[in-house]
């Protein structure tokens, strides 16, 4: 029997390679406008930008999306209509997972785990991701449903209703930001997986750190390890 009864994750960035992803949208539409941009700092840009539009106030991901490569343009000189900035959503489903994530899935799923996913995105373009996935999910709860951005905490307080009473239930992120912080202060158990070896902030260690999810459907599915780690 697996150590938990249900396991969410966040999707994009802990289960799909997000910064892959968008890295290659920005160059194309750069490309298509015969602008430059160095490719190493999209990622930072877009991950200092996007926080900022989710808390202006809530408005559709591909609104966000759209919105964030403006201003992602912008920080490098693009001026980029926001028409235009319509490229970065339209690649969302395209986004592929990392090459451990099926594995791992499928290793829970078949020692009894249910799977669900808490993330920040609007309902058809995860329905586009989950062509990826080949395990099924359920809980789903989606920005669009509860009309908010982790790291507030709608997303937790709904997948918490939707989880039944007793259900032993691990939340699963790379994002220490909109995951682990949430997760520790609503009390919920969470496996950060810190894909980038970053250092936990002053919320603290979570329950458990791990490199990949290959190491996430190791330890869970192996009751002989202790619940807390000091590590990955």
């Amino acid at each position: 029997m697996p150590r938990f009864d249900v396991i969410t994750f966040d999707c994009y960035g802990t289960l799909i390679d997000w910064e892959t992803g968008i890295r290659k949208a920005f160059l194309a539409g750069a490309a298509a406008a015969g602008v430059k941009i160095p490719p190493e700092k999209v990622v930072p840009a877009y991950a200092e930008i996007e926080p900022r539009v989710e808390e202006e106030a809530y408005r559709p991901y591909r609104e966000v999306l759209a919105r964030t490569a403006v201003g992602v343009a912008k920080h490098f000189g693009w001026k980029l209509a926001l028409e235009t900035a319509r490229f970065l959503p339209e690649s969302l489903p395209s986004w592929a997972p990392f090459p451990d994530t099926n594995p791992a899935l499928e290793k829970l799923s078949a020692a009894g785990c249910r799977l669900g996913i808490l993330s920040n995105v609007d309902d058809d373009l995860l329905a586009g991701t989950r062509r990826h996935f080949s395990v099924a999910f359920a809980p789903i709860v989606t920005a669009a449903q509860v009309r908010s951005y982790k790291p507030a905490h709608a997303h937790f307080l709904e997948a918490r209703r939707r989880i039944p009473a007793g259900a032993r239930w691990l939340h699963a992120a790379q994002s220490y930001f909109h995951d682990v912080v949430p997760c520790k202060t609503l009390g919920i158990p969470v496996a950060w997986i810190n894909r980038k070896g970053e250092k936990a902030g002053a919320a603290g260690a979570p329950e458990r750190e791990l490199r990949d999810l290959a190491g996430l459907a190791a330890w869970v599915t192996d009751e002989s390890e202790p619940l807390t780690s000091g590590g990955p």
